[in-house]
């Protein structure tokens, strides 16, 4: 089997990936439907609504993520996400039967996002971390990139069904049929074969496990570093299901359909992206560095875009550069970590990449209504500039490596490369 599709030999892996396919569309229907019931039902097109619903979604992982991270260590995985699946699907159940029977209120939406946010916060350490049970370690960087690869197939389609299931019958039957689409990844997780998974080194109980996991972290620059950036570009600059929605209805006067092809065009970027990381066996801070600054020159062209088109096409580029970036990131978070200690590394992980978006939705969807939608996609590419040039000069002190040299050493590099 080629090596950009290897992980599928395993079975495993294949149910897997099938069923969090099906899951995905879902949940970016669920995406759209949620931020245009916010914004065009319950609210006149107010970012800060969207932003405080978006928030909450994330704001358990703050609390609850570095323990939801220790109980992956300690606990059955597969048990685990059964339990949380079956959670979030019962979350887009009751949004849905609340917006079909038009009793829906904007406090119903904020306090399901919270409670999305709870499961959420105890399934996301624990999905992570279980790659590497259902591959070999070999296999893992593979796998990683395939699930980014059929995330973001998921993202391809979901947008845009979503806009048109909107469009025909409103919000509510894009949540049931989000709802549904759970029951594909509860299969999936059921049907394994479990004496295939590869056991998990248990960690017993012990005072003080979770202070071990960030000691851990803060003896580790590498990792440090790519918390710290993860941190920053996540909370200021991915925000897009705020930011493209506020572009399409209040700068370009769009409707729905508009609204959810965005996320679709935006999505052939990062699928781009992730079949390209899936043919790569070895990950680099380089990537990790390089995507951050990509990042935020693609979204800095993006935010001057003069046209629905013309900002359509810029977001191509955008989501290769996010998808490059994250993807390096979480690749190489588990394959440098220790196995007793990637539960509570990936959950601090989480908690860095999602726990920053209660501060970043809120303000920069507040941004948004106050001085523009372009506004809040320029605050996201300074921030992510800054951030990557910050970690690209620590890199080079850290390797006794200057600046001016790779600068010079560019052009040599790409005249080789022609040649060949």
């Amino acid at each position: 089997m080629p090596s950009m599709f290897s992980a599928l030999k395993v079975f495993n892996y294949r149910l897997w990936v099938t069923g969090a396919l099906v899951s995905n569309i879902g949940t970016w229907m669920q995406r759209v439907a949620q931020d245009w019931l916010v914004l065009t039902i319950l609210t006149n097109n107010s970012g800060t609504a969207a932003g405080i619903t978006t928030g909450l979604q994330f704001l358990p992982i703050i609390f609850l993520g570095p323990y939801a991270g220790l109980l992956g260590d300690r606990v059955n995985k597969r048990k685990l996400l059964l339990l949380t699946q079956t959670a979030m699907g019962f979350c887009a159940l009751l949004l849905g039967i609340l917006v079909v029977t038009n009793t829906v209120q904007l406090w119903h939406v904020y306090v399901l996002a919270l409670l999305l946010g709870v499961a959420s916060a105890f399934d996301a350490p624990s999905r992570q971390a279980f790659v590497s049970e259902v591959v070999g370690k070999a296999d893992v960087p593979n796998a990683v990139a395939l699930n980014s690869a059929s995330f973001n197939l998921a993202r391809l389609a979901g947008p845009g069904v979503a806009g048109l299931v909107i469009a025909m019958v409103g919000t509510g039957p894009a949540f049931l049929i989000n709802a549904a689409s759970f029951v594909a990844v509860i299969f999936s997780i059921w049907k394994m074969r479990v004496h295939e998974l590869i056991p998990p080194i248990k960690v017993p109980r012990a005072k003080g496990q979770i202070r071990e996991g960030l000691m851990y972290i803060r003896q580790r620059p590498d990792l440090l570093m790519i918390m710290i950036l993860v941190f920053i570009v996540g909370t200021f600059g991915m925000n897009f299901q705020i930011t493209n929605a506020l572009m399409a209805t209040t700068v370009f006067n769009l409707g729905p359909g508009e609204y959810g092809l965005l996320g679709s065009v935006m999505a052939i970027g990062t699928l781009a992206a992730a079949l390209l990381a899936a043919r790569r066996k070895k990950t680099r801070m380089l990537y990790v560095v390089g995507g951050a600054l990509a990042f935020g020159v693609t979204v800095g062209v993006a935010a001057i875009m003069p046209s629905y088109f013309w900002y359509a096409v810029a977001l191509v580029p955008v989501g290769l550069a996010a998808l490059t970036f994250m993807n390096a990131c979480n690749t190489t978070v588990q394959l440098t970590t220790d196995a007793t200690m990637r539960g509570r590394v990936l959950a601090v992980y989480m908690v860095v990449l999602q726990g920053g978006t209660p501060i970043g939705a809120p303000l920069v969807g507040w941004i948004a209504t106050e001085f523009g939608a372009r506004w809040s996609l320029g605050l996201g590419a300074v921030v992510a500039l800054v951030a990557g040039f910050a970690a690209l000069i620590l890199m080079n002190r850290r390797n006794h490596v200057r600046l001016r040299d790779q600068v010079r050493n560019l052009r040599p590099s790409f005249m080789v490369r022609e040649l060949h």
